[in-house]
C-alpha cells in the first residue's frame, strides 16, 4: 500500500534523518513529504542536502521550503550571510559547506530553487512549512513570506473554542479549506510535548530536532508516527540550536 509520510524539520541532523527513515521502513511506493528547514542547527546541513538529492532519485519526494532554507539559498547565491541567520544556525551551515566545490554548490542551489512553497494532495490535504493568512488559501496569499514564517494558523488551531461547529460563521475559514493541514516551523517542545501535535485539523510535525527533541515522521492515513533518538544524543559534542 502506498503511504504518504510527512517528515518534520531536520536542521542539519543527517544521523537522525537516516535513523528515522530506517525506523519508518520506507519503500519506493511511499510518497515522502518533507516540510522544510533542512539546514541550520547540527553540523551536517550540506550533507543533508546531498542525501535528499540522492533520495529524490529513487523515491517519490515532495520538498517544501522553510525559512532556514530561504536564508541558506540567499547565502549560496550571494555569498553574503544574513546576520539574523548566523544567530540561528547559519554559522554551522556555512562551516558544513567549507569543502564544497562550485559545481556542488550549483547543484544545491538548483535543489533549493526547485522546492515548493506548499503542496496539496489528491485528498485536499495541505502541506506547508508555516502557514498562510489569506481566507482563500495559500494560492491567493499576498505575502509569500507567510508560507515559511506565519504562525497564526497554528496558534488559531490550538486556541480555537472546540464548541464552535464547522457550519458556524465563527468557524475559521482557513481551516475549512482543507481536509487536513500539515506544518512544521514551531517546535512542539514549546508546549512541553515531544510528539507531533494536533490542533483542529492542523498537524504540527516539528518536534524540536534542532534543539533537544527528536525528528519525527507521520503517516497521514493512520496517524502512526515514528521518531529518531533525541538528536543531541546523536551529536553529543554539539549544541545544535540550543543556547
Amino acid at each position: 500500500m502506498k503511504r504518504t509520510l510527512v517528515i518534520g524539520d531536520i536542521h542539519g541532523g543527517l544521523r537522525a534523518l537516516i535513523q528515522l527513515l530506517e525506523r519508518t521502513n520506507i519503500n519506493v511506493n511511499d510518497r515522502l513529504v518533507f516540510l522544510g528547514d533542512y539546514v541550520d542547527g547540527w553540523s551536517e546541513s550540506a550533507a543533508v542536502i546531498d542525501f535528499l538529492i540522492e533520495l529524490n532519485k529513487t523515491h517519490s519526494c515532495i520538498f517544501i521550503k522553510g525559512n532556514h532554507d530561504i536564508w541558506c539559498q540567499e547565502w549560496l547565491q550571494s555569498g553574503k550571510p544574513n546576520n539574523i541567520w548566523l544567530q540561528h544556525g547559519g554559522t554551522a551551515t556555512i562551516k558544513s559547506y567549507e569543502d564544497y566545490t562550485s559545481d556542488k554548490i550549483t547543484e544545491h542551489l538548483s535543489f533549493f530553487e526547485s522546492m515548493k512553497d506548499y503542496y496539496i494532495d489528491e485528498q485536499n490535504r495541505l502541506f506547508i512549512h508555516a502557514g498562510f493568512s489569506s481566507m482563500h488559501g495559500p494560492e491567493k496569499e499576498h505575502y509569500s513570506s507567510n508560507y515559511s514564517w506565519d504562525r497564526t494558523l497554528w496558534e488559531m488551531a490550538l486556541t480555537m473554542d472546540k464548541r464552535i461547529k464547522k457550519d458556524s460563521l465563527l468557524y475559521p475559514k482557513r481551516l475549512l479549506l482543507y481536509e487536513e493541514i500539515y506544518i512544521g516551523h514551531t517546535p512542539t517542545l514549546n508546549y512541553n510535548i515531544e510528539d507531533p501535535m494536533q490542533g483542529c485539523n492542523v498537524w504540527n510535525i516539528d518536534t524540536g530536532a534542532a534543539f533537544h527533541g527528536k525528528l519525527s515522521c507521520i503517516d497521514v492515513e493512520t496517524k502512526t508516527f515514528w521518531q529518531s533518538d533525541i538528536v543531541q544524543e546523536l551529536y553529543p559534542n554539539e549544541k545544535g540550536r540550543n543556547k
